[in-house]
């Protein structure tokens, strides 16, 4: 049989020490390895890596990976054949003890049924990247919500609330407040240059509820989406789950690369305005051809604008869906970035023939609410306190991000940056000789107290780039010279 990827099995190594970081590494590659022979990952006959080479994916000592292979096979969960290699057994101790019980019900008790979740929960959690931990120095994405203006949005939405209707406290099903909406679409009209009406607008739960909406109502399992590679794991992992079938496709300088004969998808997810991670523009030619590539095909292209409110410098960079209005275009925002993320607000912005059915799609799954928050926040942007606060964000975050690479620049040198950076977003990325482990720097940085992303954890196929995201956005730049020394001592152990 083939021998198993080790790609596998690093992906569930990492989630299982991000759950349980403490455990002994001996145990926990135990641990890790017979939950994956129990749940059917490594099936039957599979052929396991190397001890060298999984010691090698893994960041681990030889003997840790030794250790751990030769107590399964102590348990008769592993079998040795000398010369060919280490095989998961063909009759594991689980299946001898259940046909020895007299409990005929727990004879065919599958593994799935054991755990309690589903394959595709299995996957889900399995693969889950998110962190535990979402403040500190360089964390990438996170806005400084100690400077969001918290009394005066309490003084607005302790006004409003004095004012509220009782509807206000009950189910609601209109896509959100009106207020709201209306607040939204002079907004992106003015700033992004999207074409709407309130009434194409849907408020949502944070943009993975959008995602995660368009994935139901737009598609059925086993079609196919297209994502950009490297993209946003996140978004990835709601395409999954829901059963679509999820395809990289490579950015470059001037963003995402349109395939040529390949099985048109239902789906393309893009982030045109500032690739994430990467940060490239997408070009004009290839806006237009993206919207005539999706007409032609019948395709849904959703666009990600999760940070464009923070460019500094040149010209703002208008919205994919308003060169055409009557493109198949699902725009996406969010005030994750420009206010706080516990807010979880986030709205599309959907081709009219869309909206009613989104709506009902909506309240059907969801039952939106936490209608006072949106009348509050209608409110605090209708007033100029949205406008205002981003004025001085943007003022903020420019001069972190200079100090930021200004560090880059005195201590690794020019070439760390990534060609593609733009002056733009809440992050940068580092580059890293592709020899380079940025998984492993990553968790040196942690155990120094330095929060950074591993560029490769944005990729799904087996050739990413290595690199680092660093966020600038909340560590002010008098606090940034001590993590950054420490991160550079992770990056030269």
């Amino acid at each position: 049989m083939k021998p198993i990827t080790a790609d596998l099995l690093v992906q569930r190594w990492t989630a299982l020490r991000a759950l349980d970081a403490a455990q002994p590494l001996n145990r926990a590659l135990y641990n890790c390895l017979r939950d994956a022979i129990l749940d059917g990952s490594l099936p039957a006959g599979a052929r396991l890596p190397a001890t060298r080479e999984l010691a090698s994916e893994l960041s681990l000592s030889r003997n840790s990976v030794t250790h751990a292979y030769e107590q399964l096979r102590a348990e008769g969960y592993l079998r040795a054949l000398t010369g060919s290699g280490t095989f998961v057994a063909d009759v594991l101790p689980e299946q001898v003890l259940w046909s020895r019980s007299a409990d005929a019900r727990r004879q065919n008790v599958s593994p799935a049924v054991k755990t309690g979740l589903s394959r595709r929960g299995r996957i889900l959690v399995d693969g889950a990247l998110a962190s535990h931990r979402q403040w500190g120095a360089f964390m990438p994405g996170v806005p400084d919500v100690r400077h969001f203006p918290h009394r005066k949005f309490e003084q607005v939405r302790a006004r409003v609330l004095r004012a509220a209707p009782p509807h206000w406290f009950s189910y609601a099903g209109a896509g959100g407040l009106a207020a709201l909406r209306e607040a939204l679409a002079v907004h992106v009209r003015q700033v992004r240059s999207v074409q709407c009406e309130p009434e194409q607008i849907v408020v949502t739960e944070g943009v993975h509820q959008a995602v995660d909406l368009a994935s139901r109502v737009l598609a059925d399992p086993g079609e196919h989406a297209w994502m950009e590679e490297p993209g946003y794991w996140g978004i990835r992992g709601v395409l999954g789950i829901n059963g679509l079938r999820v395809r990289g496709l490579p950015v470059d300088a001037e963003g995402l690369v349109l395939p040529s004969g390949a099985h048109p998808p239902r789906l393309i997810f893009v982030t045109p305005s500032h690739q994430y991670p990467l940060g490239s523009v997408m070009s004009l030619p290839r806006r237009l051809a993206l919207i005539e590539y999706a007409r032609q095909h019948g395709s849904w292209i959703v666009e990600d604008d999760y940070d464009s409110e923070f460019r500094f410098a040149g010209h703002p960079i208008p919205s994919l869906q308003g060169l055409d209005p009557q493109a198949p275009v699902i725009y996406i925002g969010t005030f994750s970035k420009t206010l706080y993320p516990g807010l979880r607000i986030a709205y599309m912005v959907l081709p009219a023939q869309l909206a009613h059915s989104f709506r009902e799609a909506h309240s059907e799954l969801y039952r939106e609410g936490h209608l006072p928050t949106q009348a509050a926040l209608a409110a605090f942007m209708q007033e100029g306190h949205y406008a205002a606060h981003i004025r001085r964000m943007r003022l903020i975050y420019a001069a972190r991000r200079s100090a930021l690479i200004a560090l880059v620049h005195t201590w690794l040198g020019r070439e760390w940056v990534h060609p593609y950076d733009n002056n733009a977003g809440l992050h940068l990325v580092l580059s890293l000789p592709q020899d380079r482990d940025d998984i492993e720097i990553a968790r040196r940085a942690l155990a120094r107290g330095v929060l950074v992303r591993p560029l490769s954890r944005y990729y799904a196929g087996e050739h990413p780039q290595r690199g680092l995201l660093l966020g600038f956005a909340c560590v002010a730049e008098e606090d940034m010279l001590d993590p950054f020394e420490q991160l550079v001592r992770s990056l030269f152990p």
